[in-house]
């Protein structure tokens, strides 16, 4: 909130009440001598707010110099009480007479109730401090944190792994110097997948449909790589419309199966399936294991992808992995 802004709002809150306390009061006296005791008086304990809340609390209180607080504090509180006792005595006729007798109000009593009146002032602006800094407290917190985890999925992100367009391009070269019908498909699949991994793999959330379609090129490209001789089955369950999901955080368990499974046995096929029911949304990969790739790196992706899980679906999901020295199953439920 601007600092014109909150003098504004302040300003209207002080006055309401003023004209409020001064409304009140001139039902049972005259409108003189509520002005006198509400307004004189009122904007003397307003000033008194502020002195504290201002210049008392930040210098010493913000600085951790509590036993110089509480010395100024009081003897804010005793000052303001005698300063108060001076005005009362300006109009006393109006503030120090009371009853039907007129009796005049001694120096202890009033003074004693101005002690009273202005560290409740006191007490107000203080507690008025300890709740704004609050809350700008916990909105720099918040503020920072969510710089932290943009910071963290920025970096995750980077770590999807880049050799597979490495490869794609190869595999591409290969089908371009062979002469193959499939080059022009294949270069197309490479463009759309780049142009997701690069442009709206940078939004919060995509829609579910970009996400399947991304894995799908994916995929064929991969069969590139295996010449044709890759045996996958990749199954949608569900309608997709109207579902979003956050970008690439699906692709570490595809991308799992293909470094680490056998996809050149046509009897146990990587098996891919996406089951959409309502809301959730459930992803199975499956693979016989390859006992030829033995990759010490296999586990920075699924540890990219869990990470991403945990900041972007706190709750929102499950993940059960089946690893077995010659199957890998995984399941992962999300609620989109």
């Amino acid at each position: 909130m601007s600092k014109a802004r909150q003098i504004f709002l302040h300003s209207i809150v002080w006055l309401g009440l003023l004209l409020f306390f001064v409304f009140v009061g001139s039902r049972n006296s005259s409108l003189q001598d509520s002005v006198i005791i509400f307004l004189y008086f009122g904007l003397f304990n307003i000033a008194l707010f502020y002195v504290n809340y201002l210049y008392l609390l930040p210098n010493f209180l913000n600085t951790r110099r509590y036993l110089a607080c509480a010395v100024s504090i009081t003897s804010l509180i005793i000052v303001s009480a005698l300063i108060k006792y001076g005005l009362a005595n300006v109009f006393w006729e109006t503030v120090l007479l009371r009853g039907q007798n007129q009796t005049r109000i001694g120096f202890w009593e009033y003074f004693l109730g101005s002690v009273f009146t202005s560290t409740f002032f006191v007490f107000i602006s203080t507690a008025f401090k300890f709740t704004s800094d609050w809350f700008v407290n916990e909105k720099i917190r918040k503020n920072l944190e969510k710089d932290k985890l943009s910071a963290e999925l920025a970096f995750l992100k980077s770590q999807i792994n880049p050799h597979f367009l490495f490869n794609s391009l190869n595999n591409i070269y290969s089908l371009a110097y062979q002469k193959s019908d499939k080059t022009p498909e294949a270069i197309l699949k490479l463009s759309e997948i780049m142009r997701y991994m690069l442009q709206e793999s940078n939004e919060v959330q995509v829609d579910l449909s970009r996400e399947l379609r991304y894995l799908d090129n994916y995929i064929e490209l991969q069969k590139l790589r295996f010449k044709n001789e890759a045996y996958v089955e990749f199954n949608i369950t569900g309608s997709h419309i109207n579902h979003r999901i956050a970008p690439l955080i699906l692709i570490a368990f595809v991308e799992n199966a293909f470094k680490h499974g056998l996809a050149s046995d046509p009897e146990n096929p990587i098996k891919l399936a996406v089951i959409i029911n309502g809301s959730g949304l459930q992803f199975n990969v499956w693979n016989k294991k390859s006992l030829q790739n033995k990759d010490l790196t296999s586990g920075i992706g699924l540890n990219n992808v869990k990470r991403r899980l945990e900041l972007l679906y706190p709750g929102k999901y499950k993940l059960n992995i089946t690893d077995t020295p010659s199957v890998y199953y995984c399941e992962l439920s999300l609620d989109l």
